[in-house]
């Protein structure tokens, strides 16, 4: 087992669907094959307009040949173990300092390696991407009460070890940690605006009222991927999650036939009777998850 980096952008021409598999062609199947069982972490190319750099982290189930594409292979990702980085990592810091030491050479530039669109990853080199990624120095306040947990990530000071390495993939499937990261990275999409609403409402104590709702449940193995949230008010949200409302494929508002008041529901939709999505196309509902409340969630 080992860690490792799978490169993925959005535009890519490979079938990708990053929390649920990873194609690439035979001659990084011996790279991939040692991180079965183990978490990589997914970095999008410095060539790309407004990069994301590093931008999540997943845990490779098992490798299979792909048999819709002969000759390529898939990483299968381990259902509920993909989560997108509060704060994607970029490649290098304003000083030009590279977090990923391990492609750099021995007189410190960049190597060949550093092209890899799959290759391995150094305990030391995950640890620093995934505390940078998941580092809250602000945490974001839920709507009522806080108290602070030692989920939240801060800098650690002692030196790197194994017990780090250990706590660090504890805090991966943490449903604590998840469900923070997870809301910070909706909220921030959505600029803490209901998506059925259009209410951007801040309580006196500076908390969005609004929340992040899951379109495939985590029960029912949705992950935690932008592509799979909503920001909803409260109201919003408890309809959202018993069916009286849902979207189309076009984003349009649904109300189930089984609503006791569809007026009233009709009433804090906002005007325009679509949900109002994230202006970055890779951030809104993706048609799959939001396929799948539809069909087993909104009450025909």
């Amino acid at each position: 087992m080992a860690f490792g980096v799978f490169i993925h952008r959005s535009d890519s021409i490979y079938d990708d669907t990053p929390a649920e598999r990873y194609q690439f062609p035979p001659q990084y199947l011996s790279r991939a094959r040692a991180c079965v069982d183990d978490w990589i972490v997914y970095y999008e190319p410095r060539k790309v307009p407004n990069t994301r750099g590093y931008f999540a982290v997943a845990r490779v189930e098992r490798i299979i040949p792909d048999p819709s594409a002969p000759g390529m292979y898939l990483a299968l990702i381990e259902p509920g173990s993909y989560l997108d980085f509060a704060h994607p990592v970029p490649f290098a810091d304003a000083d030009g300092t590279v977090i990923e030491r391990g492609v750099l050479n021995e007189a410190g530039r960049l190597s060949g390696r550093a092209q890899a669109a799959v290759r391995g990853l150094s305990a030391s080199d995950f640890n620093r991407i995934v505390e940078a990624g998941l580092a809250e120095p602000d945490p974001l306040l839920p709507r009522v009460g806080f108290t602070e947990t030692s989920s939240v990530v801060r800098e650690e000071r002692t030196p790197f070890g194994c017990d780090e390495i250990r706590d660090r993939v504890d805090m991966l499937v943490s449903r604590v940690v998840r469900d923070r990261v997870f809301r910070r990275i909706v909220l921030r999409a959505y600029d803490e605006r209901c998506a059925v609403t259009g209410l951007k409402l801040i309580n006196g104590g500076g908390r969005a009222e609004v929340e992040a709702a899951h379109i495939r449940p985590v029960e029912a193995n949705g992950p935690d991927i932008l592509s799979n949230g909503l920001a909803l008010s409260g109201t919003a949200h408890w309809m959202f999650d018993r069916g009286l409302i849902s979207l189309d494929d076009d984003m349009r508002i649904l109300i189930s036939r089984q609503a006791n008041d569809p007026d009233s529901i009709r009433s804090i939709i906002n005007a325009s009777g679509l949900a109002i999505l994230p202006p970055r196309a890779g951030d809104r509902p993706h048609s799959q998850f939001v396929r799948w409340h539809r069909e087993h969630c909104l009450k025909k």
